[in-house]
C-alpha cells in the first residue's frame, strides 16, 4: 500500500473554486465513509480548511485511487470532474508523506509559518481515527507530521516570523483605516469557533478600545467575550453592531454570505459617512459579499488579499533563516518516518522467522524429552536449562540478520533481502501475511486528466 494525496489549496485554485469546494462539518464524515469503502483505499483522512482541501488515502493502486478520489470530491463539491482536475495536485507515496510533513510545519500555507494548520491536521487524524477510517500508514504518517510541527514552532521562530493569518489580516486591516495601530479602535468579531477565537484574543492584544462578539449561538458569543474582556451584540441586530465598529472580522461557518450590502447599507445610514469602515473576511466560503467593498468608505479585505501580504511577510530575511531550519526538521523527521515505515515492512518476516525457529525448537526439545525421560539423574531442571540454552544459541544466530534486514530494508535493494530471509529459511507465505493482518493499529496521534506518479515532479505544488 502507498500513501496518495489528491487536493487543492490556495497555491493552485483561486478563492471562488476554494469557496465551491470547502467542505462542511456535515459532509465530512460522509466523505470519510465513502472514501473508505472504495476498493482500492485502505486508510483515509481529510484536511478541511480555508485555505486547502486534501484527501489523504492508503491505496494499492495508482490511476485507479485517483480517479475514486477525483470523482468522490467532485461530487461533494459540485464541481464538475473536468474543471476540478485543472486546479488539483496530486503526490505519491514519499512525495505525499513529505507534502503532509511540509504542511503540518506551516510550509505551505498562506502565510508561512502559521500555527493554526498544525491543530488542524490533529483534528483531521483524530476525526479520521474517530471514524475507523485512518489506519496504520496513514496514522503513521501523520504521527511523523505532527512531531515535524511541534519542532517547528519548539525549535524555531518560525511561528514569530511568519505571523498568522488572523495577524496579517489586522495588520492590513489597520493600513486601510489610516491608523499606525489597532489601539483604541472598535473591533467587531463574527462567529465564535477557533479562528473567531483567534481574531478576538489578536484584537485584543493589539490594543483594541472594545471588542464585541456576535454569534449565532450566543452562549458561545459570551463565552468567547468573556475571556478576552469584551462585550457580545445580538447578530439579529447586525447593522447597529457593523454601525458601531471600525473593523468588523468575519470568520463564521455559514454555507451563505453573512454581511450583504443591504446590511452594511443599513449600518452606513446610522455612522458617520467619514469614519472609515474594514471589514477582514476570513471565511471560507466568504461572509462578505463582494459588492460590499463598492461603498463609499468601505474596504474589504479577503484572502486573496492576504495571499499576497503572506508571499511578502515570508520574503523578509529573518523569515527565509527560519524557514530552512524548519525545511531541515521537516527532512529529519521524514527521513525517520521512512526508515520506520521500511523496518516496519519487513517486520513480518522477522516476526515469521523467529515463530519458525521457535517451533523447531519446541518439536526437537519435545523429541529429546522423550528420549531421555528414562537418563538416571536428569530432572525437569536440567530439560529446562537445555531448553534454555537451545534457545539463546537459536536468538543468537538469529540476532545478526534480523537487525541487519531492518537496517537494509530503506537501501536501494531492500526488498531483495526481505525476500532472501524468506526463501533461505523456507517461509510459508501465508505465516507472514497473518503476521501481517494481526499487527495492531498505530497509536493515536494528537489525513483522470491527471499525470502518473511518474510525473509528479511537474505536478503544481
Amino acid at each position: 500500500m502507498s500513501v496518495l494525496v489528491v487536493g487543492l489549496s490556495h497555491k493552485s485554485a483561486p478563492v471562488p473554486v476554494l469557496e465551491r469546494a470547502a467542505l462542511s462539518a456535515e459532509d465530512l464524515p460522509k466523505l470519510l465513509r465513502d472514501l473508505h469503502q472504495t476498493g482500492d483505499v485502505a486508510g483515509t483522512f481529510v484536511i478541511s480548511t480555508c485555505n486547502r482541501v486534501e484527501i489523504y488515502a492508503d491505496v494499492d493502486r495508482f490511476h485507479g485511487s485517483v480517479a475514486a478520489v477525483c470523482e468522490l470530491l467532485s461530487r461533494y463539491s459540485g464541481i464538475p470532474t473536468q474543471e476540478l482536475t485543472g486546479y488539483l495536485y496530486v503526490h505519491y507515496e514519499d512525495r505525499a508523506v513529505k507534502h503532509l510533513l511540509n504542511v503540518a510545519a506551516g510550509l505551505d500555507s498562506m502565510v508561512v509559518g502559521e500555527g493554526q494548520i498544525l491543530g488542524q491536521v490533529r483534528t483531521a487524524l483524530n476525526t479520521a481515527r474517530t471514524a475507523g477510517t485512518l489506519g496504520r500508514v496513514l496514522g503513521d504518517a501523520g504521527s511523523a507530521a505532527l512531531r515535524a510541527g511541534k519542532r517547528a514552532h519548539a525549535e524555531t521562530g518560525i511561528d514569530r516570523a511568519g505571523a498568522s493569518l488572523v495577524s496579517v489580516g489586522i495588520e492590513a486591516a489597520v493600513a486601510e483605516l489610516g491608523r499606525p495601530s489597532l489601539t483604541g479602535q472598535r473591533v467587531l468579531v463574527i462567529g465564535a469557533g477557533s479562528m473567531s477565537s483567534l481574531a478576538a484574543t489578536t484584537a485584543s492584544r493589539a490594543g483594541a478600545g472594545e471588542v464585541t462578539v456576535a454569534n449565532r449561538t450566543r452562549r458561545h458569543a459570551d463565552r468567547l467575550a468573556t475571556s478576552i474582556g469584551g462585550r457580545t451584540a445580538d447578530l439579529g441586530q447586525l447593522p447597529a453592531a457593523i454601525a458601531a465598529a471600525d473593523l468588523v472580522i468575519s470568520c463564521t461557518g455559514a454555507s451563505g454570505l453573512v454581511i450583504t450590502a443591504d446590511t452594511v447599507d443599513e449600518a452606513l445610514a446610522q455612522r458617520d459617512p467619514a469614519r472609515a469602515l474594514v471589514f477582514l473576511d476570513l471565511a471560507m466560503p466568504r461572509d462578505v459579499g463582494a459588492d460590499v467593498a463598492d461603498r463609499p468608505g468601505v474596504s474589504v479585505i479577503g484572502l486573496d488579499e492576504l495571499a499576497d501580504a503572506g508571499r511578502t511577510a515570508v520574503a523578509g530575511p529573518g523569515v527565509v533563516g527560519e524557514v530552512t531550519a524548519v525545511r531541515a526538521i521537516v527532512d529529519e523527521e521524514f527521513a525517520a518516518h521512512r526508515s520506520a515505515a521500511h523496518a516496519a515492512q519487513v517486520t513480518p518476516t522477522v516476526v515469521a522467522l523467529r515463530a519458525k525457529a521457535a517451533e523447531v525448537v519446541d518439536s526437537e526439545m519435545a523429541r529429546l524429552t522423550g528420549r531421555l525421560h528414562n537418563v538416571e539423574g536428569l530432572d525437569a531442571h536440567a530439560l529446562d536449562e537445555i531448553a534454555r540454552t537451545v534457545r539463546r544459541v537459536v536468538d543468537k544466530l538469529l540476532h545478526a540478520p534480523t537487525v541487519r534486514v531492518k537496517e537494509l530494508a530503506g537501501s536501494p535493494r531492500g526488498d531483495g533481502y526481505d525476500e532472501a530471509l524468506r526463501v533461505l529459511f523456507d517461509l510459508d507465505p501465508r505465516t507472514v501475511d497473518a503476521v501481517t493482518r494481526a499487527e495492531p493499529d498505530a497509536a493515536d496521534v494528537e489525513i483522470a486528466g491527471l499525470p502518473s506518479p511518474s510525473a509528479q515532479e511537474g505536478i503544481r505544488e
